[in-house]
């Protein structure tokens, strides 16, 4: 499903994301298990906060890591999160 510039995501329930010592990487910890996620992931998976829309992440991406075109990598990862349940829309 294309995401709209306008769409607030939210963590899916049962989905912890946090700083992970042990792996030295963000993690997505769920019931069944755990996913190590690279430090691209991590950087976007952090910013969402149920409150901030998908142009508002990447803003702040772009802020963050200046001189870099990365809608199209945000949006791509954005999407297969949500494919994959790790992430929703949040209902207003």
């Amino acid at each position: 499903m294309a995401l709209a510039d306008t769409t607030v995501l939210q963590l899916s329930r049962g989905y912890r994301f946090q700083w992970e010592q042990a792996q030295n990487a963000y993690v997505l910890l769920f019931p069944e298990g755990m996913v190590k996620l690279g430090s691209s992931a991590g950087e976007i998976l952090k910013r969402i906060d149920g409150v901030a829309a998908v142009a508002d992440i990447i803003a702040d991406l772009q802020r963050a890591f200046p001189g870099a075109e990365l809608r199209g990598d945000v949006v791509h990862f954005l999407e297969h999160a949500e494919a994959k349940g790790w992430v929703h829309a949040r209902q207003p």
